[in-house]
């Protein structure tokens, strides 16, 4: 069993953008804004923890053909500077603006202060455990990860006012070296966080990287956007209601097996003359779907949903550049009767998952857009727990998240964090095998045995984690 004991804190360290020229280009001498208002993409994040992921990278040489650096800690540290000439937004924090008015309850807007910027964190850390310590612990015993590994466990991204916006910790193991970084979720999404992780990797192996697009859209909204204060107010605070005992798992699905639930859907959809076309990822989710409502043995009339986050850069006209650096996401749900979801099967259920995906076009997002400017809110307020019967997906298996190699080989595991532990949680991600998928799944303990005993849904799953002992 690992414990905080484990980890040796050697130094934290406050780092700011380099203000000399960068060796990968004009980077320091690109005009500076001192602020970046958060338009309402941004602002709806307030209320979510910060994104937290891993990177194990071994010492063995069969995986790297390329030594690391005799100062490995300092490499990373300097190549971690240089990187923030580019995202130098994320050494910033955020700040709040009141607006007085006499007809109207005080208002705020919110913003990321780039000109006193206290600086991105960087933590050095040794831990004196193996690369397969933590590979075999991070399912039966992930404290040593959720807990030892990655910052800011349980921050929620409001907090982002004095806490850093970016947290990196480098932990020296005996044989490799672990990196987590923890981010500010109001301050960019998914694509933007790999986006940083690729350019970090590319400087520091020495190769040139895409800059991030930094400002922001508003699309011909009032700029700054403003929140009622009795609206901000009721962001929760540190999450504290209990839930009981959680497990983790990583099912992997080869390519071979997604093809053969794609066929299946299909033809289920077929039979009922709708015509679709079904992604590989679509397929797997109504698979996970099915199987938790199963394990759950809901009653048929009892509702059932799946949320999922929808990108908007593909879909906004004319699109969002892939290097737009902020968010850039949807909320959707696909929701059926328990009964009905089960009785109609995989083709339904990925139909229903395909029809709330594509619906969301450049009108009905910015008709969402429009709506939460004219009412402000947030979804979850206070410490109330989630709703019942339902999965949440986050990530997808489109990022890149094993081919960030930072000079010295892949890494040869990614890990999430304890922001992302909660019951019903699904993470997508591209497998190591070409073409295949992970679906990291949080469920309660209870769920999580009967779906691993469950064969319709284990059948198709090429690799496991192994029970917790």
């Amino acid at each position: 069993m690992f414990d905080q004991e484990t980890v040796k804190y050697v130094s934290t360290s406050s780092i700011e953008p380099s203000t000399h020229p960068s060796s990968q280009g004009a980077a320091a001498e690109t005009t500076r804004v001192d602020i970046i208002d958060l338009n309402p993409w941004d602002l709806k994040m307030l209320q979510y923890p910060y994104m937290q992921r891993g990177f194990l990278f071994t010492d063995d040489t069969e995986h790297h053909q390329q030594e690391k650096p005799v100062d490995v800690i300092n490499h990373l540290k300097n190549s971690f500077t240089e990187t923030l000439e580019y995202f130098y937004p994320l050494s910033g924090r955020l700040a709040i603006r009141k607006h007085e008015d006499d007809d109207e309850e005080t208002s705020i807007s919110i913003y990321i202060d780039c000109k006193n910027s206290t600086g991105a964190e960087f933590i050095n850390a040794i831990a004196d455990i193996t690369v397969s310590d933590v590979l075999d612990s991070s399912y039966a015993d992930p404290c040593v990860v959720h807990e030892c590994f990655l910052p800011f466990n349980g921050a929620l991204s409001h907090e982002g006012q004095s806490l850093p916006l970016l947290s990196v910790q480098v932990t020296k193991l005996i044989d490799g070296i672990f990196i987590g970084c923890s981010m500010n979720h109001s301050v960019c999404d998914g694509t933007s966080f790999w986006h940083f992780i690729a350019s970090w990797a590319a400087i520091s192996r020495g190769a040139a990287l895409n800059p991030p697009i930094l400002e922001r859209c508003f699309y011909d909204t009032d700029c700054p956007i403003r929140i009622p204060i009795s609206t901000f107010q009721l962001l929760p605070q540190r999450y504290s209601h209990k839930t009981g005992p959680l497990e983790e798992r990583i099912f992997q699905f080869q390519q071979e097996s997604i093809a053969k639930l794609k066929t299946k859907a299909n033809s289920e959809i077929s039979e009922i003359s709708i015509t679709a076309t079904i992604s590989s990822l679509q397929v797997l989710f109504a698979h996970i779907w099915l199987a938790t409502t199963r394990a759950r043995k809901s009653n048929p009339n009892e509702e059932t949903s799946f949320w999922l986050s929808i990108g908007n850069r593909s879909r906004m006209n004319p699109p969002l550049p892939e290097a737009y650096f902020g968010n850039s996401l949807q909320h959707g749900v696909a929701t059926a009767k328990a009964g009905e979801l089960l009785d109609k099967g995989h083709g339904w259920a990925a139909l229903l998952l395909n029809q709330v995906i594509v619906s969301y076009d450049d009108e009905k997002v910015l008709n969402v857009w429009k709506s939460w400017v004219a009412r402000p809110g947030f979804m979850f307020t206070g410490n109330a727990p989630p709703p019942k019967n339902i999965l949440v997906s986050v990530g997808s298996p489109r990022f890149n998240v094993y081919g960030n190699d930072f000079g010295w080989g892949k890494p040869v595991t990614v890990r999430t964090g304890r922001s992302s532990h909660y019951d019903g949680r699904v993470i997508p991600n591209r497998g190591l095998v070409e073409g295949s998928i992970d679906l990291e799944v949080c469920l309660s303990r209870e769920i999580m045995k009967a779906i691993e005993d469950d064969k319709e849904f284990m059948d198709p799953v090429t690799i496991f984690s192994p029970p917790s002992v």
